[in-house]
């Protein structure tokens, strides 16, 4: 039983942009998932070419016509907490609310094909997954990883995360650590007794302020590292020398290292200071080489460029999936309060992975 009459109905099905707006009006913050997960699960199981499945809130539906190659679209359902822009609005051509850019409209491209071709030229596996926006132990695609690898079998993925009409390949790793400076705690009336770790942090923020970043060209697509203090954290009291501070770091570096590398790289660059890496994501290749992405590329008719930031084709190439990231939002607008889209770079886009998927 269905807690709210599916507004997903075959006339807003046809539509991408109406099927954008009608993704974005169903509030699915991430962990509240589940309305927009039973409405597309409701109009998947209604397609007869599709097979469906549905673990936690995640649906995958697929198409059984024997052809020798898969792909996947996927898309994650759930955005980033609201910021006063629930429901959406329009604009003249602009479509703004929570998830317009990322990645609603993604997700809409993926549901129309989903249920409007039933003859692709590949075999075509759909993901609409849940929690992409938190921690990995909540993403839909890890929890399918780990209970149903089978559904994530393919040759080649597309991630319809926001990249404004043209090829984001690859993506960067992502690593985060704590830099510790330590001290000994006296009265602040007569410091000279202690060691301040808050001033010894002026040497970390020093290097961090000379760094370079470093710019890496792979398979053509470039991507530009960055090295970041996120936050600091020192202190005791108003009168006492602190004894300890805490520098958090952000690292993301491009896809020809590997999280060994990149640790290796800090603490280079750390050296003589106490560092402790907190969390860490392997990075992506632009697997451009395969000939489903060359088909894609082609489709899309605009040379690839380097995705910086970290997105789930990591998970996909960790597997040997080559994965690209193509969807119709800007990503510098991603989780702002005034995200919004392009009406035309919907249909533009939904119009390249027709064109794409559709048989000769």
């Amino acid at each position: 039983m269905r807690d709210m009459q599916n507004p997903l109905t075959p006339e807003v099905l046809a539509d991408p942009v109406a099927l954008t707006r009608a993704l974005v009006d169903i509030e699915s913050v991430s962990l509240n998932e589940k309305a927009i997960t039973d409405c597309v699960e409701e109009v998947l199981r209604g397609v007869p070419h599709l097979r469906t499945y549905r673990h936690s809130n995640t649906v995958m539906a697929r198409t059984e016509l024997g052809r020798p190659q898969r792909v996947v679209l996927a898309g994650h359902l759930d955005t980033v907490p609201l910021n006063g822009n629930f429901p959406s609005t329009m604009r003249g051509d602009l479509m703004y609310g929570c998830g317009t850019s990322d990645m609603k409209s993604g997700v809409a491209f993926a549901l129309h094909l989903a249920v409007t071709l039933a003859d692709p030229r590949y075999d075509v596996t759909y993901f609409f997954y849940e929690a992409e926006e938190i921690e990995s132990r909540y993403n839909g695609l890890t929890l399918v990883s780990q209970s149903h690898p089978e559904w994530l079998q393919a040759d080649f993925a597309v991630l319809l995360e926001p990249t404004y009409g043209i090829v984001e390949a690859g993506c960067q790793g992502t690593m985060r650590a704590i830099v510790t400076t330590r001290g000994e705690r006296a009265h602040a009336a007569r410091s000279w007794h202690g060691v301040n770790a808050i001033h010894g942090a002026g040497e970390v923020l020093r290097r961090l302020g000379a760094y370079e970043a470093r710019r890496v060209t792979i398979e053509g697509c470039d991507y530009r590292e960055g090295l970041n203090a996120t936050g600091i954290h020192g202190g005791v009291a108003g009168n006492v020398i602190p004894d300890l501070c805490e520098i958090e770091i952000n690292y993301r570096y491009a896809p020809d290292r590997d999280p060994a590398g990149a640790e290796a790289h800090l603490r280079e660059v750390f050296a003589g200071f106490d560092l402790r890496v907190t969390d860490a994501a392997a990075g992506a290749a632009p697997g451009l080489d395969s000939p489903a992405a060359q088909e894609f590329l082609a489709a899309v008719g605009a040379a690839p460029i380097g995705k910086l930031g970290w997105t789930d084709v990591a998970r996909f190439a960790a597997m040997g999936i080559p994965a690209l990231n193509f969807g119709p939002g800007d990503p510098n607008l991603a989780h702002h309060k005034d995200e919004h889209v392009e009406l035309t770079k919907i249909r533009d886009g939904a119009a390249t992975l027709h064109r794409w998927l559709a048989p000769a």
